[in-house]
């Protein structure tokens, strides 16, 4: 990506990338580690400027925040629209927490690497970028966090009621017509336990088992019997899982998969990939839907709130406490 143009001028387009792609709905409750974005922290140069249930917005945040929205050209009053964001991002992060919804610094962090690598950087070289722009690598996974937090909550509360009647969804198939197809794909998920205790010294030895062992895998059928020939393998099955439904941390695994199995990552629970039990195209009623939510995601991503987040945000300003100073 990075062919012919400025680095920064690519995170200027690569950070609304980003948002959309962090934005995918992500499966499973929130993973048991050590949770990511962590209160704001008054540094000694930085003023406080606003205060949001006792936790505070500095001035130096306000700055990283205006940089970084130079970054992606935006245009206005920035001091004022940066300080509305990051009271909106406090309070979301407030309810992330309280609701105990938050994506791992793991999730973050890889999400952080595979943006540096879309953009052909290692991460070093975009932590160097964002602290020559005044951004700053720990002010961008803060937002990295919010974005892939946020659909958690809003699916949690509002997952039933957010979904299209029939009628919306015979309105919507019928805008679009022949765009609404997908990838319906079946998964089953191996997982080379590694005991929290035991990451620093067991996790190489049990990637190098997981990658082995990839090229054993007799298929779906046989999962179960084959992970019981191993030490500390589970296997859960997934179910059927649409192209848009797929969570950020695999999408890009299972799209360059070339057999019947992804490249293992390291997560939480140790290493783990993902088989591939099929894969095929299809248009039905529950596609379609699963791709006019992941485009509304998109347009949440980008900063077109829909009816329910609106609803929610200014749920939660309504009770907070907000203090300008």
């Amino acid at each position: 990506m990075f062919a012919g143009q400025n680095p920064v001028r690519a995170i200027l387009t690569g950070a609304v990338a980003l948002a959309i792609a962090t934005s995918l709905p992500i499966t499973g409750q929130a993973a048991p580690q050590q949770r990511a974005a962590p209160p704001a922290v008054v540094s000694g140069t930085s003023e406080v400027k606003v205060l949001v249930n006792n936790e505070v917005i500095t001035s130096g945040d306000i700055a990283k925040r205006i940089n970084f929205m130079r970054l992606q050209h935006q245009t206005g009053d920035l001091p004022k629209l940066a300080k509305e964001q990051l009271v909106t991002e406090l309070l979301k992060r407030q309810e992330i927490q309280r609701v105990r919804m938050s994506v791992s610094t793991t999730d973050v962090d890889a999400s952080y690497a595979r943006f540096a690598a879309s953009n052909k950087m290692k991460t070093e070289q975009l932590n160097e970028v964002l602290a020559k722009t005044g951004v700053t690598p720990a002010h961008f996974k803060a937002y990295i966090a919010i974005q892939m937090s946020w659909p958690r909550v809003l699916n949690a509360r509002f997952g039933a009621s957010g979904k299209l009647s029939p009628d919306e969804l015979i309105t919507r198939m019928t805008q679009n017509k022949n765009n609404t197809s997908t990838t319906e794909y079946f998964l089953k998920q191996v997982i080379f336990v590694v005991p929290a205790a035991k990451k620093g010294t067991l996790e190489a030895k049990r990637k190098a088992e997981a990658d082995a062992s990839r090229a054993k895998f007799p298929g779906c059928e046989q999962a179960k019997v084959f992970a019981a020939t191993m030490h500390d393998v589970s296997v859960r099955d997934l179910g059927r899982v649409l192209a848009p439904e797929l969570p950020t941390q695999w999408k890009p695994l299972i799209e360059s998969a070339t057999g019947n199995t992804t490249s293992s990552i390291v997560t939480d629970r140790g290493v783990e990939y993902l088989a591939i039990c099929s894969k095929r195209q299809v248009s039905d009623d529950v596609a379609a839907a699963a791709v006019f939510r992941q485009e509304d995601l998109g347009k949440n991503a980008q900063g077109e709130a829909t009816g329910n987040e609106k609803k929610y945000v200014d749920e939660l300003r309504s009770k907070a406490q907000i203090i300008y100073r």
